[in-house]
């Protein structure tokens, strides 16, 4: 919590569930990443916070964009980005927003199918493309490797395809995972997509740029290597596959740009100790999976939780959402102890949630209005 929302929080003491955001802090992680790798671009991943107080914030630092949708090319447009600034990084788009794009200036996309590379001839002619390429998400907390990528082969395949179909074959890229926990992921990766990389080049392609997309952790619960650690890594890794022979480097931070930079207050809404012969109360908020908190799927992310009690006696709890829902259960297996003072009508912080809770927010789900915003 940094003293301007604590300040907020004290002064307004708004309507819980809420998220407050410090945009300075988005500016300080913003610079922290440019400084721990000031070779690459970065292109920060609109998903995880698209405020048009982030959006112009970041605008103002020079910062390029990772969009996910046509939606999110306009947010940035909107909040003054150049269309060279964006990069349509999803690789599953509509033909009408592949158009859009287009016509909004917008030169840059994603692919990783011979079908998506075919909708960006046919609808982006000339644009600069890279494909994506499947890699290992080993000690990510949000994996991504199932979804999204296409192997060494076809990308290779693609690539030489790419300029004969009026494309300009631009980059290669990969994702490690969200909440990448580990530096090794990035050593590895960079390894594999340089070899094709090498290849391509051998072969022909004008290869300007590997984009190492994103998955920078922001600190939940457990510790995370710092943000400069990532970035000797990268670079150690580039320099033995390339020498001082380096291609343009794109990154994609989402999650680290404006994770730590907000928290949710929530209230409790019941504490109830359902089974006399179980220590294990059940701790409702009014918020929960349905209104922001969906990266508790699994209880992949683990968010800190302060109280007002906080360092009287504690008990172990299960942290579950308002709803009529069966799945709105936060916590359960992930051995959260609360006070056991706190009771209903308390209120509470989990931290470092200014990321993906707002665009996971339901629109109404059991009637609960989605989440309120400050932006501080």
């Amino acid at each position: 919590m940094t003293p301007k929302i604590a300040r907020f929080l004290t002064q307004h003491q708004p309507a819980t569930p809420c998220l407050v955001l410090d945009v300075d802090r988005v500016e300080e992680n913003f610079r922290a990443l440019r400084d721990a790798l000031p070779l690459a671009r970065i292109y920060y991943a609109v998903k995880a916070n698209p405020a048009r107080q982030v959006l112009r914030r970041l605008v103002g630092l020079s910062s390029h964009f990772d969009a996910a949708g046509i939606e999110e090319v306009e947010a940035c447009l909107d909040a003054g980005a150049l269309p060279s600034a964006i990069s349509f990084g999803n690789t599953i788009k509509k033909v009408s927003a592949i158009q859009r794009a287009h016509r909004a200036g917008v030169t840059m996309f994603a692919f990783d199918s011979r079908e998506e590379l075919e909708k960006l001839a046919r609808n982006a002619p000339g644009a600069r493309v890279y494909c994506r390429i499947l890699v290992e998400n080993a000690g990510a907390d949000w994996p991504l490797s199932r979804k999204f990528g296409t192997t060494i082969e076809s990308a290779r395949e693609l690539m030489l395809l790419a300029g004969d179909m009026g494309l300009d074959p631009f980059g290669l890229s990969f994702h490690v995972g969200s909440q990448q926990t580990t530096t090794q992921a990035y050593e590895l990766a960079i390894g594999k997509v340089a070899m094709l990389f090498t290849d391509l080049t051998n072969a022909g392609v004008n290869l300007r740029m590997m984009n190492l997309g994103g998955g920078f952790p922001t600190r939940y619960r457990d510790e995370v290597p710092e943000i400069d650690r990532f970035g000797d890594a990268i670079m150690n890794a580039m320099t033995a596959h390339f020498g001082n022979n380096l291609p343009d480097m794109a990154i994609e931070p989402g999650r680290y740009i404006v994770g730590d930079a907000g928290l949710v207050q929530a209230e409790v809404v019941l504490v109830s100790q359902r089974d006399k012969n179980d220590p294990v109360r059940w701790v409702y908020l009014d918020i929960g999976r349905f209104g922001g908190l969906a990266e508790t799927e699994g209880e992949s992310i683990r968010y800190r939780i302060k109280t007002s009690h906080d360092g009287s006696a504690t008990g172990p709890v299960a942290i579950a959402g308002p709803t009529c829902d069966g799945a709105d259960i936060l916590y359960e297996k992930s051995n959260y102890r609360l006070p056991l003072a706190l009771t209903s009508g308390d209120r509470v912080e989990l931290l470092a949630a200014g990321a993906y809770v707002t665009t996971y927010c339901s629109t109404g789900f059991n009637g609960f209005a989605p989440l309120a915003e400050h932006y501080v």
